[in-house]
C-alpha cells in the first residue's frame, strides 16, 4: 500500500481551486476497474487532515451526471469535509470523465465498477478503509445495487429517493402504463445530450479520446426502455428489492412522500436484515435540506451521526432510537406552489406499526364511499385521456409539479366520498383499490385517487395509483381485455402518511388517465364501475394509532436559506391549455438554469417539454422535449442540443432523435435515431 507521501505529488498537481473553507478539491483521480476502463472521480477532502496526511472515512457518490459540472457548495460533500470526511464523486463509465461508454442504466458491469471503486479507494492512503455510499435519486439506485454485490470495504449505505423495483416504482413504467412527460422533458433525453459533452479539458489528459469514445459508442437510454414495455429480466437487473438479504452492510433510507419513491422506503425496509433505519418527509425529490414541501431538516446532520457510529464507533445513540420516523401530513389549501406542508413527525420502534389494522370503503351508488356494501350498481365513465393535468407532476427532479386542487379532474371522473369524519382517521402504509370493470375497449388503464376534502370543498390529492388492465393478472405477459367482460382489478395506492382530520372527507376517484404523467391509452372507450355485495369495489386502508410507539425526535432546522431555485433563469412554465372547439388539451413546460462553476466556466441549460392529447383520438397523443446544456468558458462555447418527438398510433410509438454537437456555432458531430416501437397491450 502506498503512503500518502508517494501519491502526493500527483494529488498536488489536481489540486484545483475551490472556494469553502476548510475543503480541499483534488480533480480527476484515477480509478482503475477489473477490465482496464478507468473512472474519474473528484476528491473533497477536509484541508486540515490533507495538510497533515491524514486519511479520513470517505463517502462514495456514484452517478452519471457530470462532476465538472457541479457548481462548489451544490452538495453534501462541502458539509462531510468540514466535518471530517473525505467524499468522491465518481462519473460513471461513459459519462463525464470517464472512459469507456454508456449504452443504458444500471447495468451489471456499471455496478462491478462500483465494487472495484469502492475496494481501490479503500486501499488509498487518503483513507482510513471505511468506504460509504450516499446519494439522491440515480446515486441512491446505485449505492444499493452495489451494496447487494457485498463489497467487503464497504461499511454503510444512505440511499436517497430510490427505488428497489425498476419496474414497477420507477420513472418509466407505472402499473403497466408507460410514463410520458418525465422521460421525454427531462431525464430520458436529457442523458442524450449529457453524454455526448466532453470533460473539463484542464484536468483530463485523455481528453480526445474519452470524448471521442463517448460521441461514437454511447446510445439513448430512452429506446432501451422503451423496447421492454412488460416486466422480466432486464427490468430485475437492479430490483434489489428481489433479493433485499444480499445488502449486508448497514441502510440508512431517506424518502419523501411527494418525491416520485414514495413506495420503497418502508417496503426495503421490511425486506431488509441488515442494520437499517428510515426517515420519510413530506418532500418532493429535492434533498431534505431544500425540498418543498417542508419542513426543511438539517438532514446532513443525521447523517453525520451515522457515520460517526458505523466509521468511528461512536456511541451516540443514532442505532438505540426509533428506525422508523415518518411524517404524518394533513389536509390544506392545494397549492400547488407551496412551500411546507401542514402535519407532524412521528416515530415507531418497527414495521409494520404495532396495533394496526385496516379500514374498507366501500364504493356506493351516488357517488358514496361507505362503511358497508349496498346494493348493485353500475357507474358509467367516459374515457378522457386528459385527465391528470390538476395531480402534479411526478416527481424526478423538475423544480416543480406539486397537486393542486383535484375538482378540475374530478368532474371528468367518478368519484366517491365520505361523509365529514367524526374523528381523525390516522393512515400510514399502502392502500389498495380493489375495482370490478368493464370497458368496450381491448387495452384500457384505471387510475385511482384518494384525496382529502376539506369542510371548503378543496380536495387535496393524496396519493395515487394506476393499472394498464391488460396487465392485470401479470405484468410479465399482458393479455387484452375482452369487450364487456367484468373483470376485478386490485390497484396499489402510493404509500402514504396521512391524517384525515375531523371534519373532513375522504374521497376516491377513478378515471382511465393520468396525463400527462403516463401516455394514454388508444382507444375510445366507454367503462362502468360495478359495485355491491356480489362486485365490492372498495378501498382498503391502512389504519394505526393516533400515536406512535416511540417519541419523535426534533430535527434542526435546515441550515440553508430557502431561496427557491435561484439558479434559473426565468420562473419555470408549466402551462396546461385546451381548445375550446376539438377539446385537444397541450401541456408546455420548460426550465431554464445558470450556474457558475468557477470564474472562468458557466453551465446553461434549458429543459422544455410540448405533450398534446387529443380526446377522440387517444392514440395519437404526442411528445415533443429539447434538452440543451452549454458549457461556456473564456476561450470559447461548446453545447449538445437533443431533440425528441414521440408520435403515437394505435399500433406504434414512432420515435425520431436528433443529437447535434457544437463548438463556438459550428457543428462538430451529429447523429440521428429514428424507430418504431410497437405497442405491446399499451
Amino acid at each position: 500500500m502506498s503512503t500518502l507521501e508517494d501519491v502526493y505529488a500527483d494529488l498536488l498537481a489536481r489540486v484545483a481551486e475551490y472556494p469553502t473553507p476548510g475543503v480541499t478539491l483534488v480533480k480527476n483521480v484515477r480509478i482503475p476497474t477489473r477490465d482496464g476502463t478507468h473512472l474519474h472521480g473528484d476528491l473533497y477532502f477536509p484541508t486540515e487532515r490533507w495538510e497533515r496526511r491524514e486519511a479520513v472515512p470517505i463517502v462514495l457518490e456514484y452517478i452519471p451526471y457530470r462532476k465538472d459540472d457541479t457548481p462548489p457548495g451544490g452538495s453534501f460533500y462541502d458539509y462531510l469535509a468540514q466535518r471530517g470526511y473525505g467524499s468522491v464523486r465518481v462519473d460513471i463509465r461513459g459519462t463525464g470523465a470517464s472512459e469507456g461508454v454508456s449504452r443504458d442504466e444500471y447495468l451489471l458491469e456499471e455496478q462491478l465498477d462500483g465494487v472495484d471503486a469502492i475496494e481501490w479507494i479503500a486501499k488509498q492512503a487518503w483513507c482510513t478503509g471505511h468506504v460509504n455510499m450516499m446519494g439522491a435519486s440515480y446515486g441512491g439506485f446505485t449505492s444499493l445495487q452495489i451494496a447487494s454485490h457485498a463489497p467487503e470495504s464497504l461499511t454503510s449505505i444512505i440511499p436517497i429517493y430510490f427505488t428497489d423495483d425498476r419496474y414497477t416504482d420507477d420513472c418509466h413504467y407505472r402499473g403497466g402504463l408507460m410514463r410520458k412527460y418525465y422521460d421525454v422533458s427531462c431525464y430520458g433525453n436529457m442523458m442524450v445530450a449529457w453524454n455526448a459533452l466532453p470533460a473539463d479539458l484542464d484536468w483530463l489528459e485523455e481528453w480526445a479520446d474519452v470524448w471521442e469514445q463517448h460521441l461514437e459508442g454511447s446510445e439513448p437510454y430512452l429506446l432501451q426502455w422503451m423496447r421492454h414495455q412488460t416486466d422480466g429480466d432486464y427490468w430485475r437487473n437492479g430490483s434489489v428489492g428481489d433479493a433485499p438479504e444480499r445488502i449486508q452492510c448497514p441502510v440508512f433510507m431517506i424518502g419523501g412522500w411527494r418525491d416520485g419513491y414514495p413506495n420503497p422506503p418502508l417496503r426495503l425496509f421490511s425486506g431488509l436484515r441488515a442494520p437499517k433505519k428510515v426517515l420519510i418527509g413530506p418532500w418532493n425529490h429535492s434533498r431534505p435540506d431544500t425540498a418543498v414541501p417542508g419542513p426543511r431538516i438539517d438532514y446532513l446532520h443525521e447523517v453525520v451521526r451515522w457515520l460517526d457510529h458505523w466509521c468511528k464507533g461512536e456511541q451516540n445513540g443514532v442505532m438505540d432510537e426509533p428506525p422508523v420516523v415518518v411524517y404524518m401530513q394533513e389536509g390544506e389549501p392545494p397549492d400547488a406552489d407551496r412551500l411546507d406542508s401542514r402535519g407532524e413527525w412521528r416515530a415507531e420502534t418497527s414495521w409494520p406499526v404495532a396495533g394496526a389494522t385496516e379500514e374498507t370503503l366501500y364504493l356506493a351508488d351516488g357517488g358514496r364511499l361507505t362503511a358497508q356494501t349496498e346494493d348493485e350498481a353500475a357507474d358509467a365513465l367516459t374515457y378522457d385521456p386528459t385527465v391528470g393535468t390538476s395531480g402534479g407532476l411526478w416527481s424526478g427532479g423538475l423544480p416543480m409539479g406539486l397537486p393542486g386542487d383535484q375538482r378540475p379532474d374530478e368532474a371528468l371522473s367518478l368519484t366517491y366520498t365520505t361523509p365529514p369524519l367524526e374523528d381523525d382517521l390516522h393512515v400510514l402504509g399502502r392502500p389498495r383499490v380493489h375495482l370490478h370493470v368493464s370497458s368496450s375497449a381491448s387495452v384500457i388503464g384505471f387510475a385511482a385517487s384518494l384525496s382529502d376534502v376539506g369542510p371548503d370543498g378543496q380536495s387535496h390529492l393524496v396519493a395515487k395509483g394506476m393499472l394498464n388492465v391488460t396487465r392485470r393478472d401479470s405484468l410479465n405477459d399482458p393479455s387484452p381485455l375482452v369487450p364487456g367482460e367484468i373483470v376485478e382489478l386490485e390497484i396499489d395506492v402510493d404509500t402514504l402518511g396521512w391524517v384525515f382530520r375531523t371534519g373532513h372527507r375522504l374521497r376516491v376517484a377513478i378515471a382511465n388517465a393520468d396525463w400527462p404523467n403516463v401516455w394514454p391509452t388508444p382507444y375510445p372507450a366507454e367503462s362502468e364501475v360495478h359495485h355491491g355485495a356480489a362486485r365490492p369495489s372498495r378501498i382498503t386502508l391502512p389504519v394505526v394509532p393516533a400515536q406512535g410507539t416511540a417519541e419523535a425526535p426534533a430535527f434542526r432546522p435546515s441550515p440553508v436559506e430557502m431561496q427557491r431555485n435561484t439558479h434559473l433563469v426565468t420562473p419555470p412554465t408549466w402551462r396546461v391549455s385546451r381548445d375550446a372547439l376539438s377539446g385537444r388539451a397541450q401541456v408546455d413546460l420548460s426550465v431554464e438554469s445558470s450556474e457558475r462553476i468557477n470564474p472562468g466556466f458557466r453551465v446553461d441549460r434549458t429543459f422544455e417539454g410540448v405533450l398534446r392529447a387529443d380526446p377522440k383520438d387517444p392514440a395519437r397523443a404526442s411528445a415533443f422535449g429539447r434538452h440543451s446544456s452549454r458549457l461556456i468558458r473564456s476561450l470559447g462555447t461548446t453545447e449538445a442540443v437533443s431533440d425528441l418527438f414521440i408520435q403515437g398510433s394505435p399500433t406504434s410509438f414512432h420515435v425520431t432523435l436528433t443529437l447535434t454537437v457544437t463548438v463556438d456555432d459550428t457543428t462538430v458531430f451529429t447523429r440521428r435515431w429514428n424507430e418504431s416501437v410497437p405497442r405491446m397491450l399499451l
